[in-house]
């Protein structure tokens, strides 16, 4: 696996990666479900930075 930054500088961020290290101990089949929880915890950052929590777009 590609070695990622241990931190952004944005903790959202960082802990929405924090998630990819799963990816290792889970078969092929379970990643869709981990690259899904790590995009939401994207979306609920960039969200927040507009102003727009909990909202999707």
């Amino acid at each position: 696996m590609t070695d990622l930054p241990e931190e952004t500088g944005e903790e959202r961020v960082d802990v929405a990666l924090g998630g990819l290290a799963r990816l290792e101990a889970l078969p092929v089949s379970a990643h869709a479900g981990v690259f899904e929880e790590v995009f939401a915890g994207f979306e609920q950052a960039l969200a927040s930075v507009d102003g727009v929590t909990g909202q999707h777009r």
